[in-house]
């Protein structure tokens, strides 16, 4: 620290009093972006200076927990995972609870949105999404938990959010319950946004921090894992244009079709199931599979099995379904 001149000491000092969140590697590509020209010190020095100046605190060490061994889909460019979530609710200066809706891009941990909602409802979600759409384009696969309104209990987990990403040729897919580190970068944005956050008295002035923490998330604090770049540096819009419209879809030869009533259910071999009311008067198809055993599709869409000899239906469970094991899926 000696060697490093006392206005680049000043400023790493600054700046850290200001993002107390940040390490002294965030701090200095911020330093190189602000100032090209000049000489940016060593990891180890940036370490020794913030040290010095008493703004380290020790890092608490947790056990890691190991991470599932099944994979979901490569994220291997924007735009083919996007994950979505919301940030636990906190009340507001009005008493009035805000539930943070958090959707990123895998691949560049892009920061999309980051929007204060008085509840989890599917309405503003869905219109937030099409926002979205509209700006950025489709992603191939988006991942969440398995709670409201992102999946359901009915059958394959369908609700009307994952029904319109569906159609839009959008694969939902859902992490195990109780294992957040399957949504892991997502979960590591939510670190961030925990540490940062300020409750505010109102969800106009909540919003205003929650889209100043975004730029700041997206243009200026740099990522390891991404080589020290940017989320904005990384991510490029998809060329999948969003237009709103819902193409129909062909299901094929060797299928049975059935119209899913507005009660949400279908007659099959000559009994009466209740499937979802998401899905009225929606076409559903029935595959044979094995012996006995159609699958039930909505669009490419596994939504359970019917078994002939129990004369049952019953719900997928698809958490780790890749795209080349699923015929159907876009």
């Amino acid at each position: 620290p000696n060697a490093t001149p006392q206005w680049i000491c000043d400023w790493l000092i600054s700046e850290k009093l200001k993002r107390p969140h940040w390490g002294a590697k965030k701090l200095l590509d911020s330093f190189t972006r602000h100032f090209p020209e000049a000489k940016k010190p060593a990891d180890s020095t940036g370490d020794l200076i913030l040290a010095r100046a008493g703004l380290v605190q020790p890092r608490k060490t947790k056990r890691r927990m190991s991470a599932d061994t099944q994979p979901f889909g490569e994220c291997i460019a924007p735009n083919a995972t996007w994950s979505a979530d919301f940030k636990g609710q906190f009340l507001l200066g009005n008493q009035k609870f805000c539930y943070p809706l958090t959707i990123t891009d895998n691949f560049s941990r892009f920061l999309f949105c980051c929007k204060g909602l008085p509840n989890t409802k599917s309405a503003p979600v869905i219109t937030e999404f099409e926002r979205l759409f509209e700006q950025f384009g489709l992603p191939y696969s988006i991942r969440t938990d398995n709670g409201s309104p992102f999946a359901s209990q009915a059958l394959g987990g369908i609700s009307k959010l994952s029904k319109c990403w569906i159609d839009l040729g959008i694969r939902p897919e859902r992490i195990k319950p109780s294992h957040p580190e399957q949504n892991g970068r997502h979960e590591r944005m939510h670190r961030s946004l925990k540490a940062a956050l300020q409750p505010q008295n109102s969800f106009e002035a909540q919003q205003t921090f929650f889209n100043q923490f975004l730029r700041e998330y997206n243009e200026e604090r740099s990522h390891e894992g991404i080589g020290r770049k940017t989320p904005a540096e990384c991510y490029e819009p998809s060329k999948r244009i969003y237009t709103g419209h819902i193409e129909p879809y062909d299901y094929g030869d060797n299928v049975e079709i059935r119209k899913v009533k507005l009660s949400g259910e279908i007659k099959w071999q000559g009994k009466t199931y209740y499937l979802s009311q998401v899905l009225a008067n929606e076409p559903v198809a029935f595959e044979p599979y094995a012996d006995g055993i159609w699958h039930i599709y909505y669009r490419f869409h596994l939504l359970g099995s019917f078994d002939a000899k129990e004369m049952k239906i019953k719900s997928a469970t698809l958490w780790h379904k890749q795209p080349n094991e699923c015929k159907r899926c876009p």
